[in-house]
């Protein structure tokens, strides 16, 4: 334990009392030895980093307790099957640097519960970095974490549909299952309707604001 405390730069006494708060896992045991490994000493660091970025050991408590119970990440990149999209390695630190005080026990279950966040190790990995790129600005612009996560659940139902009109329709009418293929006709059509739709509601909202 004391080299262990050492290590991460705290006290004993302070050790203790992260394992008493249930903050770090219990080290295995043998006989009457304690035996902690690097999963611990990084769990440590992760505290004292989340600590120095104004989070309240309630707080961690919280995302300590989502992240052990989280879904573990081949579950949700869903290993063989392909994509356009680059995951992203994140430490818990990293993560509340993307989203600040917003980065709650409660959006962070809500980002897993859609297949956002995975669980490798001592890491989070996000599925898409477009989308985590996206979300952090909307939250930097000032909308709540939790109205993107919703929208995002909205978004997904709205994108599972369309991609099964395209699948269905190409399934039905053509002898070309080529995937590559799909994705360009698909994009093509679904970002072209976005900008048309975009334009009229951005049009609609003007006008009501000049009224």
């Amino acid at each position: 334990m004391e080299e262990l405390a050492r290590e991460a730069g705290i006290t004993v006494r302070t050790l203790r009392f992260y394992r008493e708060r249930g903050l770090i896992q219990p080290p295995r045991r043998e006989g009457r030895i304690a035996w902690y490994d690097d999963h611990h000493l990084a769990r440590l660091r992760t505290i004292t980093g989340l600590l120095e970025r104004g989070h309240t050991l309630n707080g961690i408590a919280d995302l300590a307790a989502t992240f052990d119970s989280g879904r573990d990440v081949a579950e949700v990149l869903g290993l063989g099957e392909p994509t356009e999209e680059t995951p992203v390695r994140l430490t818990p630190e990293q993560l509340a640097d993307y989203f600040q005080d917003q980065a709650t026990a409660e959006n962070l279950s809500a980002s897993m519960e859609l297949g956002y966040l995975g669980i490798d190790g001592d890491e989070i990995v996000h599925i898409s970095r477009r989308l985590l790129d996206a979300s952090s600005e909307l939250v930097r612009a000032g909308v709540p974490l939790d109205a993107v996560l919703s929208s995002g659940r909205q978004v997904r139902e709205h994108a599972d549909a369309l991609a099964d009109l395209f699948v269905r329709v190409l399934r039905t009418h053509t002898t070309d299952s080529d995937p590559e293929q799909l994705r360009t006709l698909a994009h093509a059509v679904v970002d072209a309707e976005l900008s048309m739709a975009l334009d009229r509601r951005l049009r609609d909202a003007k006008a009501a604001d000049g009224d």
